[in-house]
């Protein structure tokens, strides 16, 4: 019986965060009696990765043959911006139940991508829901040490200057590590209306008027909804001065939210002058895209505790929490 023939040049293409579409090229010979393909998907090992507890998992995909190119989708829990690879193999299913089956192809490397605005979209819903009711505030505030403020007026003039974003939240968001910005708070006390007194990201703290940072000549985009295994719910929004470069790069791949209305960060005009309202039951992270100047504000130390136990950098997102999770790749 002639041997089966092995799938070559293999292409992998459509990529979503949780679906791809794979073809190959076969020869002709013994190609009517194939029957199924098996694929075999793994992600890709890191020197970091426990391979142990992956050993005895199954990777490998039983599908029937179809017309190339054949979509992936649902068979595995794909996670967005993961590398992974993939190999396949022809089989021919006999009478008895069992297969033959071809070589192995070649491993092929493909990494998956981030959360489309459709899935951002649905994560933007699912944070609607827990939003609560408007509270005004009158400052964007960013807690740092006072190495930072006195290196910003060392060496950069004053000026603090966008950054890349880290990955923290959630797995698949498409700012994680590309969008470069200057994290602000603007979420205040209930009591006092006031920024909290505590911080974990350090003693100094530099508030800067509202409108300085939100107003009619900026965007204002939904960037992400998380959760660190804790009762707390983080949205971030992005605030982006209209055609500048970062608003160039959220027109492209977030939602944008209307600066009156909408369930997290607002700006409207009220009586001649602009008012601003931020969510009360979600601790609200803004990007602000461009430079800031530390004039534009004050800088002074506060009287709370550092919290380090709130930071969020790097912090990694609840995979299992049914409020800020939607039903693609974790």
């Amino acid at each position: 019986m002639e041997e089966l023939p092995v799938p070559h040049n293999i292409k992998i293409s459509n990529i979503t965060c949780d679906s791809f579409k794979i073809s190959w090229e076969m020869d002709s010979k013994s190609k009517d009696r194939i029957t199924h393909y098996f694929i075999d998907l793994n992600k890709k090992e890191n020197k970091n990765s426990n391979k142990f507890k992956h050993k005895d998992v199954p990777t490998k995909l039983v599908a029937k043959a179809v017309p190339l190119p054949m979509t992936v989708r649902g068979h595995w829990f794909l996670s967005p911006r993961t590398e992974y690879t993939v190999a396949v193999q022809t089989a021919s299913k006999q009478v008895d139940g069992d297969y033959v089956v071809s070589e192995w192809s070649e491993i092929i490397e493909f990494c998956t991508a981030d959360y489309s605005k459709v899935h951002l979209t649905q994560l933007m819903e699912k944070a609607e829901a827990i939003a609560g009711r408007m509270l005004k505030f009158s400052v964007f505030y960013r807690n740092q040490h006072k190495e930072y403020f006195d290196n910003t007026r060392t060496h950069h003039g004053n000026v603090m200057q966008p950054s890349p974003k880290d990955n923290s939240g959630s797995h698949g968001s498409p700012i994680s590590a590309k969008l470069e910005g200057i994290f602000f708070s603007c979420n205040t006390e209930f009591n006092t209306g006031k920024p909290p007194q505590d911080s974990p990201y350090g003693r100094y703290r530099v508030e800067i008027p509202a409108e300085r940072l939100f107003n009619p000549n900026t965007n204002l985009y939904f960037g992400d909804f998380y959760c660190m295994y804790t009762a707390y719910h983080y949205v971030i929004v992005v605030i982006a001065p209209v055609g500048s470069p970062g608003d160039e790069f959220c027109k492209q791949r977030l939602p944008q939210l209307s600066l009156s209305d909408n369930k997290f960060l607002t700006c409207t005009e009220e009586e001649g002058s602009l008012v601003f309202r931020h969510a009360q039951d979600v601790i609200l992270e803004v990007i602000y895209t461009d430079p800031v100047d530390l004039s534009w504000g004050k800088v002074a130390e506060i009287i709370g505790h550092q919290l380090m136990s709130l930071s969020t950098a790097n912090a990694k997102k609840d995979p299992s929490c049914k409020t800020c999770n939607i039903s693609v790749g974790r």
